[in-house]
């Protein structure tokens, strides 16, 4: 047994909360953080049969794309969908979590694993974020310089990419001198002190601030830490939208129209052919219309993604080819991507892959 906070802190440490856009709702919706579970139970919609079978099969928390309190609600009196799955999974004891645009932000999220589904490995993101990383600035005495970096990196600062432990150091000289009042680490009261110091500079991103200055100010010996914060516009190659990758060769487009077709499913609707063979491919799972720029600009031959409006089709115009596959087929192998990162975490509980289908659109 573990408790569901335990899962949440889990999955937040791998799927960040403050990726989410403004106007989402990723987290955990329904139930006690406190509660233990012995199974959990991943799937792309929640729907009152998947709580059903989720009870059925010994799940204490359902790990869900969508979250199903989206739009505000006023009262729970069981008149709609949404309302009859939030009183039945309470009247289960049901816990209900959700990563949504978040799981799409990171580098091994959505978009990737659609181009995988592909046996496309290889590639990177297609609109990388920016604002995402600050950049701490301390200033140390020498001899607790190592001990300061050593805590910086333990809290998860000194990241760059695929490099751990990074960081800029500068040795140099600090001046103070302690004032009435001051318990001061080194040097005398009144006296002007001189102190070989190290400057001391690294990244981390944004959601850890709070975790790197609590490191920080245990671990440096001043009682006043000098520091400062700058946020940086950087763009992070491990962080937002869409996926770009490549073909090992140039193939036909109807080719790789067919190949989508068997991997995916379902319909596709796709702009004019171009006549041109296609290697490079933009994905984007769910609704990936405003990445079309990206795209273009990525040079990429095709665009795999969904919810394309009929004039933005005409936004193609003979550069690209736009397949729009509908947002369940395009999202349906997410319930897979979630067991991933939790069997990755745990190997103390079952984590099963919902066997109810979900996607509300039917096709003749």
């Amino acid at each position: 047994m573990i408790s569901i906070s335990a899962v949440v802190q889990a999955l937040e440490r791998r799927v960040p909360p403050a990726l989410q856009e403004s106007y989402d709702n990723s987290g955990l919706l329904i139930g006690r953080p406190d509660a233990q579970i012995s199974a959990v139970l991943c799937t792309l919609d929640l729907t009152e049969a998947v709580l059903e079978e989720a009870f059925a099969r010994g799940c204490g928390l359902v790990v869900a794309h969508h979250p199903i309190i989206f739009k505000k609600l006023g009262r729970l009196t069981g008149a709609g969908q949404v309302e009859r799955c939030v009183v039945r999974a309470i009247e289960l004891g049901m816990g209900i979590y959700a990563l949504h645009t978040n799981l799409d932000h990171i580098k091994q999220g959505v978009s990737r694993h659609m181009a995988l589904k592909m046996g496309l490995e290889k590639g990177r993101v297609l609109r990388p974020m920016s604002g995402v990383l600050r950049q701490l600035t301390t200033f140390v005495p020498e001899g607790h310089a190592e001990a300061v970096r050593a805590a910086l990196f333990e809290a998860g600062a000194g990241w760059v990419g695929n490099y751990s432990h990074a960081s800029f150091n500068l040795r140099g000289e600090g001046t103070f001198k302690p004032e009435e009042g001051a318990k001061p680490a080194l040097g005398e009261m009144g006296i002007l002190e001189r102190v070989d110091e190290m400057r001391i500079e690294l990244i981390y991103p944004y959601w850890i601030e709070s975790v790197v200055l609590k490191a920080l100010f245990k671990a440096h010996p001043y009682e006043e830490v000098a520091y400062n914060v700058l946020k940086l516009e950087n763009k992070v190659s491990e962080y937002g939208a869409g996926w770009l990758a490549e073909l090992p060769e140039p193939k036909d487009e109807a080719e790789v129209l067919h190949q989508i077709k068997t991997v995916f499913g379902g319909m596709i609707r796709h702009t004019q052919l171009l006549g041109r063979a296609v290697q490079r491919i933009a994905f984007c799972g769910g609704s990936g219309s405003f990445l079309l720029p990206d795209a273009v600009s990525a040079g990429a031959d095709l665009f795999l993604t969904a919810d394309f409006k009929y004039h933005e089709f005409f936004e193609a115009d003979q550069r690209i080819v736009i397949a729009d596959l509908g947002h369940y087929e395009t999202e349906q192998f997410v319930p897979q991507l979630i067991a991933e990162i939790l069997s990755q975490e745990f190997t103390n509980f079952a984590v099963l892959i919902s066997e109810t289908p979900t996607n509300p659109v039917s096709y003749l």
